[in-house]
């Protein structure tokens, strides 16, 4: 097990990291020529930016962190003891049409399990951080996740994935809506997770995700008091997994409506 210290710097320089890219994301979107969009498959693309945004993180933590893995969307990589997960930008679609709702994502795990949550949000100028057992921040003003106890007064925001049918997706939706709350489709994992756990939403769902989407988003909900489920069980690391995040007053129902189990 790494120090405190040096989780500590780890934490550090992911934050600096982050507010780099934001400000290198943003110079991207002002400027739509320099993008140069790519569609990976359906519904899921990548542009110039993505990619060198992560390029720019992964010379940057290799350079501070020799010694450490690297899983990036767009570059890959394998699980190690000490391991970065890295979302460049996340909300691509959103990113690439002028939109606001896109964000920097970047953890740091060890031995299996998240220490370490930072999102930047470059468009609202916000950055969202947690360190395990430290709580977490946006800004550095300590977040909480909210107070809603029913259903039919929460909103969630539900992702769409393409790596299950729209019949699945569609009845995920209804059962939500049945359930009498309100949901949202913001576009972005990890802006979706952040909002969780500064109490602007009450839940987050998703059929199937990738690890770098939502790692750094689901420390923040635990550290903001919130319950999530056991996204890395099964192989979801590398495989991806079903993910819930929830507002502890309403966990247990959310997690019994979308059939998703809590950890």
């Amino acid at each position: 097990m790494l120090p405190d210290r040096d989780i500590l710097r780890r934490a550090q320089i992911a934050e600096t990291v982050a507010r780099e890219c934001s400000v290198l994301a943003l110079e991207f979107q002002r400027d739509p020529a320099r993008l140069r969009v790519q569609a990976k498959g359906r519904r899921d693309y990548v542009t110039a930016a993505d990619m060198e945004v992560e390029r720019l993180i992964r010379e940057r933590l290799a350079g501070e962190f020799p010694g450490d893995g690297f899983l990036g969307e767009e570059g890959g990589g394998a699980a190690a003891p000490r391991l970065w997960v890295v979302d460049p930008i996340d909300g691509t679609t959103n990113f690439s049409r002028g939109l606001a709702g896109f964000a920097v994502s970047i953890a740091f795990c060890q031995d299996g399990r998240p220490e370490i949550g930072v999102i930047a949000e470059p468009a609202a100028g916000a950055m969202f951080t947690a360190s395990r057992g430290e709580g977490a921040f946006r800004n550095g003003v300590r977040i909480r996740t909210s107070g809603t106890r029913d259903l039919d007064r929460c909103l969630v925001d539900f992702g769409y994935t393409e790596r299950r049918g729209a019949a699945d997706n569609l009845a995920l939706v209804r059962r939500l809506l049945d359930a009498g709350c309100d949901i949202r489709q913001g576009g972005s994992a990890a802006l979706g997770l952040a909002h969780v756990a500064a109490g602007e939403l009450d839940g987050y769902c998703e059929l199937h995700i990738n690890s770098w989407d939502v790692l750094a988003g689901l420390l923040l909900v635990e550290e903001s008091g919130g319950r999530i489920s056991d996204f890395l069980e099964g192989g979801g690391m590398l495989g991806g997994n079903t993910v819930l995040a929830a507002a502890p007053g309403i966990a247990e129902r959310l997690a019994s409506v979308c059939g998703i189990a809590l950890r």
